[in-house]
């Protein structure tokens, strides 16, 4: 199919269908809002490469929000909204993602000899042309449950009886013994504390384990949340006892999808399973909303597998010269190859 590569030189000017592309991917991390807070918080001194995809009837199919930067003599072009995204790639349709695949090609050769793009976290599944994905540096986990037309009682009902009595007894032994109830934060007015608490109880869950909410980010998802509260996409729950919050979910709803992002919980409250029962409720709610996915986000971790039925993972490939995309390569699979604690580190500073 012929395309045309369109150059638009600020996030303001593209943004007109840009969320309805979004929503035809199904990513919330995909949105206008997600990729100009990131480019607020993160973009200063780096310089934009804005593209839209135009049909030969003129249609946008898709929009490549990346910019360019440099490692040495070696330009790289990378997808704004990295880092904090749990999914990136080109704002476009499933169905226009092998057209989205030659016009990223197209704006690696802008780079120049040597040169390369960075496409990271790419959905995994259909749509892909094979060549973009025949050398990938990294593969990740991204559990899905896909909820169909069951509802939360049928869903229940095809798992194990001990899984069945584990998410029924432990929240009614909450709410009888301790009052526990869930608070979905919906004022504006509040939500400022409402985030206060959530980082305060991953801090207390996690520590220093876990950047997710580093001093840097903790300014990006303010403005976010505040952005996806205004927008009906913002998802945030609280479990709390006597008005106290013990346990706190962080994540969006966008394009029938419930998106599990972050969360933390009281560790004085572990053996009550307080975050388990958050996570059940939080996925009782999107089968009573009518949601067609739940998604667990980054990771293999156990819990999201007692869940999860799917899951079609995420890709990062290099797309460049043939030498480059070689070395990338080599590169990610020695990577891959270091012991755990190493690997993750070094995967943070390709993130």
């Amino acid at each position: 199919m012929p395309i045309t590569l369109e150059t638009v030189d600020d996030l303001a000017s593209a943004r007109s269908g840009w969320d309805e592309l979004a929503a035809a991917s199904g990513n919330v991390f995909a949105t206008w809002d997600w990729v100009d807070a990131w480019w607020r918080s993160f973009g200063g001194g780096r310089r934009l490469m804005l593209r839209r995809v135009l049909g030969a009837d003129g249609r946008v199919l898709a929009i490549l929000p990346l910019y360019r930067t440099a490692r040495g003599p070696v330009a790289i072009a990378r997808f704004v909204g990295h880092g904090p995204a749990d999914e990136l790639g080109p704002v476009c349709a499933p169905a226009d993602r092998t057209v989205a695949a030659e016009a990223l090609a197209q704006m690696a050769g802008e780079l120049g000899h040597g040169g390369f793009l960075l496409a990271e976290r790419l959905a995994g599944g259909v749509g892909w042309p094979p060549s973009l994905l025949r050398a990938p540096m990294r593969t990740e986990a991204s559990p899905i449950l896909r909820t169909g037309s069951a509802t939360w009682d049928q869903w229940l009902s095809s798992r194990s009886s001990n899984f069945r009595q584990q998410v029924r007894r432990r929240e009614r032994r909450l709410v009888r013994e301790h009052g526990l109830s869930f608070r979905l934060s919906d004022d504006p007015a509040r939500l400022e504390t409402d985030l206060d608490r959530l980082v305060a109880l991953h801090a207390a869950r996690w520590g220093e384990e876990s950047r997710a909410f580093a001093p840097e980010r903790v300014i990006f998802h303010r403005e976010f949340a505040h952005r996806a509260l205004a927008a009906g996409r913002l998802r945030l729950w609280m479990a709390e006892v006597d008005e106290r919050p013990v346990a706190a979910w962080y994540g969006f709803r966008f394009a029938g999808r419930e998106i599990y992002y972050q969360a933390g919980r009281d560790p004085a409250w572990d053996r009550e399973a307080v975050g388990f029962v958050l996570l059940a409720h939080t996925i009782r709610a999107a089968f009573e909303d009518g949601m067609t996915e739940y998604r667990f986000g980054l990771g293999d971790e156990d819990y999201k597998s007692r869940f999860a039925g799917d899951d079609p993972g995420l890709v990062t490939v290099a797309v460049g010269s043939r030498t480059v995309t070689l070395l990338a390569g080599v590169a990610a699979a020695a990577a891959r190859r270091l012991p755990g604690r190493a690997r993750r580190a070094g995967l943070r500073r390709v993130a």
